[in-house]
């Protein structure tokens, strides 16, 4: 039998071989889950002996993720905004960036809350109940064109602690959906249908292609959602959006054909990419 550390120190060498940009991390995170270990344990405890089938377990890990498959993915869950998300073969893996999303709302809203909140393609539900963990009086909904993705978002929301504040259903974009929201949030499909085979393996080859998949220009779902916002948003009411690079100009014009007013620049992420565009009715 191998200890914990001979494991770790393997698993990071292999990683590294297979020229991954963050084998250390990657490793430590796949031993961990795959030993049941916490950081302290896996620190405190590096000279214990690891069990055959633990081994085994994380060997079958190990592969996959040499292989290019996202650590998310092989774990099953993602990190976001503080909170743990599960994922599912119709979600997309929550990224760092559509963070930004949250803090425009923060930023947007100062010391107001908004009541009610729109989550429109909410895969994971991560925007949704990120943004409803900051602001305890208010509800929301959060709808999906993927019927599995609703079940992970609910479940999610459950897990989480939000049952009575936020609800999941299956619509197409705001179809079946009555009342108006006082915030709408949206991270739509925007890269460019042609584009989709020169994304990187991770995503190209592991995330749900509808949930990518933008349009010959990559700005289809955003008139789909610049109407639902036209419709959904309340008096006052404000549309959080999140953009791929190079979108902000085009986007603002397809908000501004559907009577929608952009508010400033898109807040940018901490690449410095504008990555959150903020419209108001």
């Amino acid at each position: 039998m191998k200890t914990r550390n001979e494991l770790l120190s393997q698993s990071v060498e292999r990683l590294r071989m297979a020229k991954l940009d963050t084998p250390e991390l990657d490793a430590r995170v796949l031993v961990k889950y795959a030993l049941k270990l916490s950081d302290a344990e896996l620190i405190g405890g590096s000279d214990l002996n690891v069990s055959p089938d633990c081994a085994s377990g994380l060997e079958n890990m190990i592969c996959r993720r040499v292989r290019g498959e996202p650590v998310a993915r092989i774990i099953g869950r993602k990190e976001f905004w503080g909170l743990s998300f599960e994922l599912g073969l119709d979600t997309l893996v929550p990224r760092p960036e559509t963070e930004t999303l949250i803090e425009a709302a923060l930023a947007a809203f100062g010391r107001g809350t908004p009541r009610k909140v729109l989550d429109l393609g909410t895969g994971t539900g991560c925007l949704l109940l990120g943004l409803l963990s900051e602001y305890p009086e208010a509800s929301g909904l959060g709808v999906d064109i993927a019927p599995k993705a609703v079940e992970v978002a609910a479940a999610n929301g459950r897990r989480l602690g939000f049952d009575g504040r936020a609800e999941f259903r299956v619509s197409d974009w705001d179809e079946g959906v009555e009342g108006q929201f006082d915030l709408i949030l949206s991270n739509p499909p925007y890269i460019l249908r042609e584009d989709i085979e020169k994304l990187a393996p991770e995503v190209r080859l592991h995330d749900p292609i509808k949930a990518l998949d933008g349009g010959p220009d990559g700005l289809s779902a955003y008139r789909a959602l610049a109407a639902a916002a036209a419709r959904r948003l309340a008096p006052q009411g404000l549309l959080i959006a999140e953009l791929g690079a190079g979108q902000e100009a085009d986007v603002a014009g397809v908000m501004a054909k559907a009577g929608l007013k952009v508010d400033g620049p898109a807040r940018p992420d901490l690449a410095g990419i504008p990555r959150a565009l903020v419209v108001r009715r």
